[in-house]
C-alpha cells in the first residue's frame, strides 16, 4: 500500500485498515504452516504495511497532543 494513500485516510479507516491486514497476516502464516502459500515474500510485504499503518496512527495521534 502506498504511504500517500495512508496518510490521507483517517483514523477510523487506519484502524479498520489494520485489522484487515491483521486478518490477512494471520490467513498467510496458516496457509504458509500448511504449505498452501504461494508467494512467501507477501509475509513480509503485510508485516511492513502493517508498520507503515501504525507509524502513521502514532504520528496522527502525536499531532493531536501537540495542537
Amino acid at each position: 500500500m502506498e504511504l500517500k494513500k495512508i496518510r490521507e485516510m483517517s483514523e477510523a479507516e487506519l484502524n479498520s485498515e489494520l485489522v484487515r491486514m491483521k486478518k490477512d497476516l494471520f490467513n498467510l502464516r496458516f496457509q504458509h504452516v500448511t504449505g498452501q502459500l504461494e508467494n512467501p515474500i507477501k509475509m513480509r510485504e503485510t508485516k511492513r504495511d502493517i508498520a507503515r499503518v501504525k507509524t502513521i496512527i502514532r504520528e496522527k495521534e502525536l499531532a493531536k497532543v501537540q495542537d
